[in-house]
């Protein structure tokens, strides 16, 4: 069982920037995806960005592309997620979950993760 731990949200203004990290930690040495998620309140959880276990493919929502910026360090069993031009549409609670795969896909669809962290709140100030 892998578990994850998200840290790094908190109260930014918009148009500044922001890194979250999503540190694993149990059965570390396999192979697995991570993607982040989010949901703001009163929304369904969307799709933010993924990327493969060897990191070489990345997928991101259109909302997001080009502004944010998903990377991992598996020496750190760390995954992170730096956000740039933050827009008060990003506020939200931001997840990251794992994915078991063997090919290096960057999963984009919620069904395709077995484990999920609690959370960290990103708040985007007007």
């Amino acid at each position: 069982q892998v578990q994850l731990v998200e840290s790094g949200g908190g109260l930014v203004q918009a148009g500044g920037s922001l890194r979250l990290s999503c540190a694993a930690s149990g059965r570390t040495n396999s192979r697995y995806s991570i993607g982040w998620f989010r949901q703001a309140p009163g929304k369904e959880r969307e799709f933010v960005a993924a990327i493969s276990w060897s990191g070489r493919n990345t997928a991101y929502a259109e909302s997001v592309k080009g502004r944010f910026t998903i990377s991992r360090d598996n020496a750190k069993n760390t995954v992170y997620l730096l956000m740039n031009s933050l827009k008060a549409e990003d506020t939200a609670v931001y997840y990251c979950a794992g994915s078991y795969s063997y090919y290096e896909i960057a999963w984009t669809g919620e069904d395709e993760y077995d484990y999920w962290g609690q959370g960290t709140q990103v708040t985007v100030s007007s």
